[in-house]
């Protein structure tokens, strides 16, 4: 989607209610926002992520955002440490830094965004942070190191401690697209999730969240084309490591090991999901 189509949609998410939009450097979408808030007159929250090893190299990724955005701050800043179970010791010198741009006023807040509980716990109790983008979904697929209940209780933790909460992942990356209303107000309900981050590709998709949040439902005109239609299953082909993991769990050979990144046959491929529930980085979706 080139940035001008993304900056379509995010412009039509916003009128349509939507006001925080959420983004990292790892995703190459700072143009696409910049396109979708240019000229913008109501409030929009802009939310970006840093997946550095090192605080030069976090600041860098930072500048870029601003730059790239068009921004003079950012509203949140955070931590982009999805497989990292102690981001305040394997990322101490990033999240110093953090610290400090908060401190010069580049980000007006700053957080942490994990797929493990231990992170989401620990970021509760850390009097440096401001906000948490923890992973959960109703059958917990995607946590890293416990249950879907585990990890509602490290987020009614970290709200309690005055923690802004904004959660990802309500659909598990398209594996409960047939479920998706039901899905996403499970997420919502639960206690101290303020905003849920989701994606969408189409201003169908805008339109049907937009009702079923603003409602707490939605037409079924509106949403059962979305939820009974056409799937795929999509790797994210620039984050795959080659681990194989995807590959042990196929039970169709639908999956293969290509140039070092796991491939998808279409035509063997069930839309099981078993693969997107195995991938420790989360890039396998059924869209």
């Amino acid at each position: 989607m080139t940035p001008q189509q993304g900056g379509r949609l995010i412009r039509a998410a916003l009128e349509r209610g939507v006001n925080m939009i959420d983004t990292a450097h790892m995703y190459g979408t700072f143009a696409h926002v910049r396109a979708g808030i240019e000229g913008y007159n109501g409030k929009v929250v802009v939310a970006s992520k840093t997946h550095a090893a090192d605080a030069v190299t976090a600041r860098r990724h930072v500048e870029d955002a601003l730059r790239e955005i068009g921004l003079d701050r950012l509203d949140v800043l955070l931590l982009h440490g999805a497989r990292i179970a102690d981001p305040f010791t394997e990322r101490a010198d990033v999240f110093e830094e953090l610290c400090r741009m908060k401190e010069e006023g580049m980000t007006r807040t700053i957080g942490v965004s994990s797929h493990y509980i231990s992170a989401i716990r620990d970021s509760a109790v850390n009097p440096e942070v401001d906000v948490i983008h923890p992973l959960i979904n109703r059958k917990g697929m995607g946590i890293l190191d416990g249950s879907a209940r585990e990890m509602a209780q490290a987020i009614a933790l970290a709200a309690a401690q005055g923690k802004g909460v904004y959660a990802m992942k309500a659909l598990a990356g398209g594996n409960f697209i047939s479920s998706a209303r039901e899905s996403i107000a499970w997420v919502l309900d639960l206690e101290g999730v303020h905003a849920l981050a989701l994606g969408m590709m189409s201003e169908a998709e805008i339109e049907a969240n937009a009702a079923l949040l603003e409602n707490g439902s939605a037409p079924d005109a509106v949403w059962e084309p979305l939820e009974e239609g056409r799937r795929s299953l999509t790797i994210m082909k620039e984050f795959c490591t080659g681990c194989g993991a995807c590959i042990e769990v196929c039970r169709d050979g639908a999956l293969s090991m290509v140039e070092g990144t796991a491939q998808v046959d279409p035509e063997s491929c069930v839309l099981c999901g078993y693969c997107g529930a195995a991938c420790p980085d989360f890039i396998i979706r059924v869209t």
